[in-house]
């Protein structure tokens, strides 16, 4: 799977297990994302939705966007019945994120996290990339998180180059 992902250089694509841990990424999605500069333990997509000030800035609007992926984390922690790992994450930030703890209440359950997400990147402002979750291994819940960019083609070569520099 690394090797798919080093092969799409201006595709951001991770690998996230049923607990949302990103165990893999290409250089894209690490410079939309900046998951190297995580601790392995902290390099969770869910934790860094919500105690990540650079992700909160990156997602726009944060709110809107964060709500409807946590719907989508709330069907795998379904998923994961009696993980103490995924019960200990939800457990910590409910303990650390008023907002995680007021919206985790919410029973909305969404189905697999598709669609366009909205982006704020400071040297190049707003842009809309697709995303589309691919199973990769069923087994083991692994799966692949691939965006593209969504807009005109002059607005996607100046993504691709911003991406590549």
């Amino acid at each position: 799977m690394q090797t798919l992902m080093d092969d799409l250089p201006t595709r951001p694509a991770y690998i996230l297990n049923l607990r949302w841990d990103v165990l893999a990424w290409n250089a894209a999605a690490d410079k939309l994302f900046n998951f190297s500069a995580h601790s392995p333990e902290r390099r969770n997509m869910l934790w860094l939705l919500f105690t990540d000030p650079a992700m909160r800035q990156r997602l726009s609007p944060w709110e809107a966007q964060v709500c409807q992926m946590l719907s989508s984390f709330r069907r795998d922690f379904a998923r994961a019945t009696e993980d103490p790992a995924i019960d200990g994450l939800v457990e910590e930030l409910t303990k650390v994120a008023p907002e995680f703890k007021a919206w985790w209440k919410n029973q909305e359950v969404n189905a697999p996290c598709q669609g366009v997400r909205h982006l704020n990147i400071e040297a190049l402002g707003a842009v809309a990339l697709e995303h589309t979750t691919l199973t990769v291994d069923e087994e083991r819940h692994l799966r692949l998180v691939y965006y593209a960019h969504k807009g005109s083609k002059a607005e996607e070569r100046i993504f691709n180059e911003w991406i590549m520099a």
